[in-house]
């Protein structure tokens, strides 16, 4: 962000066709992967549709940063439990890449139920010349052979293949909202609405409760999970934030089952502000730690929060993403979007952050100058290389002409998912069934 924060072009869209969207085609999630190089979407149907960066190229660099579909498999399909005569739907809720090992790509992707992980690998060669079957792969009467052949390797076609390597499932009652890869590489965790597991990567079989959060009644239920997240450098250390708005840092070094937190971060509540929406609206949606893991950003219905490890009492930032809704509680309770689940994501040097709000807008924060802008994703709107003008939305009074009203903004139309790139100014935005990728103005 060292221009203008508003001068923002889209380099390129991922838009299927509005005529063919269903249910299935609506985006649930988007991740980068720790290179920025990959990015992968999963949507209501189970499917992954990953996306590479075109190299640069010397005879058109403004393609640079361009990403096309690389490789697109169902991830997660329909099931049904029989002993609770449950559907368990196939969308798949969060994907999680492992930092790359070697030539292949290793990703996390999970339901309601079942964390998969998958190998995405390149095939560019194959052997030919065996001795005991043709080249169409029948088997070859051993009459007919007379000589011995040294089978070689020869090339083909690009073929990327996706590949489940290890299934964790049956270890879940409830449904899961996040997994976690942890800095050690080799654990990650999964969470639900009462209950937190720390898997090993190589091991399916067996997962370990490190967050037990049911009570004994299930009466006495007053919160429940709503995200968690380890710490990008220490391995023992993870967050989960609650629908009481409150989030609990936790040290696996204390004791196997963390139901003790090391630290508890909540804002005391304004009397003055308090109403029947109270309790819905403080729920945390999405809790994120800062690259260098010195700050906890949490997203409530309202507000971004960026909490520093080291104070507990309030939160060391507040922004506001669209006040402007606290007068439109009650519709919003009635239509259910009281209920949506924003995300929110950092920048690289932890400086911006952003998330997504309603009318295909999202909302981006400059920690540092104080700025944020309001920018929205639509087709309209999105010619490809076309910078994004700034949004602005109108409370009472009179309306400029570059304004929207808050009466006529579209709560059907929201961005709930988004992700920056690691270490550049690309950012990629799902609205609905579309996938936007904006990136800084070059030259």
């Amino acid at each position: 962000m060292e221009e203008e924060i508003d001068t923002r072009k889209i380099n390129n869209s991922f838009l299927r066709d509005h005529s063919y969207a269903t249910e299935a085609d609506i985006i649930s999630t988007v991740e980068f992967n720790p290179t920025g190089e990959l990015l992968a979407t999963g949507d209501k149907g189970g499917r992954v549709v990953i996306f590479q960066r075109e190299q640069e190229s010397k005879n058109q660099p403004h393609r640079r940063g361009e990403y096309n579909v690389y490789s697109t498999f169902q991830s997660h399909e329909p099931e049904f439990d029989y002993l609770k005569s449950l559907e368990i739907e196939e969308k798949i809720n969060k994907i999680r890449w492992i930092p790359q090992q070697n030539a292949a790509y290793f990703l996390l992707s999970t339901n309601d139920k079942t964390v998969k992980l998958w190998k995405v690998s390149e095939r560019d060669k194959r052997p030919e010349g065996y001795n005991l079957k043709d080249e169409d792969g029948r088997l070859r009467d051993p009459c007919t052979i007379t000589t011995l052949r040294v089978p070689a390797f020869r090339p083909m076609d690009l073929m990327v293949e996706a590949t489940p390597r290890r299934v964790f499932s049956n270890a879940h009652t409830y449904h899961i909202n996040s997994i976690s890869v942890n800095s050690d590489y080799e654990t990650y965790m999964s969470a639900d609405d009462l209950r937190i597991n720390l898997w090993n990567l190589e091991i399916t079989n067996r997962s370990f409760n490190i967050v037990d959060i049911k009570p004994a009644n299930m009466e006495e239920l007053t919160e429940v999970i709503t995200a968690a997240e380890f710490h990008p450098h220490h391995c023992n250390t993870f967050v989960y934030s609650s629908s009481k708005g409150t989030i609990r840092l936790c040290d696996m070094r204390s004791s196997a089952l963390c139901d003790q937190h090391a630290k508890f971060f909540e804002e005391p509540e304004d009397p003055s502000n308090r109403s029947f929406f109270s309790e819905i609206i403080s729920s945390i949606s999405d809790v994120k730690f800062s690259h260098s893991g010195k700050y906890i950003m949490t997203r409530d219905y309202l507000t971004i929060k960026v909490w520093d490890l080291n104070m507990e009492n309030r939160p060391v930032e507040t922004y506001q993403v669209h006040d402007y809704l606290r007068s439109k509680l009650c519709s919003l309770y009635e239509n259910d979007c009281i209920f949506d689940k924003f995300e929110c994501v950092w920048n690289g040097s932890d400086s911006v952050i952003m998330t997504g709000s309603y009318n295909n807008f999202f909302r981006m924060f400059d920690r540092n100058t104080k700025r944020d802008v309001t920018l929205e994703a639509s087709r309209e709107n999105s010619k490809p290389r076309a910078i994004l003008k700034p949004r602005k939305v109108c409370v009472g009074g009179k309306r400029r002409k570059d304004e929207i009203s808050v009466d006529s903004l579209d709560f059907s139309k929201k961005i709930l998912h988004t992700a920056w790139h690691p270490s550049e100014n690309i950012i990629t935005v799902a609205a609905t069934n579309n996938l936007y990728i904006f990136q800084d103005k070059v030259n």
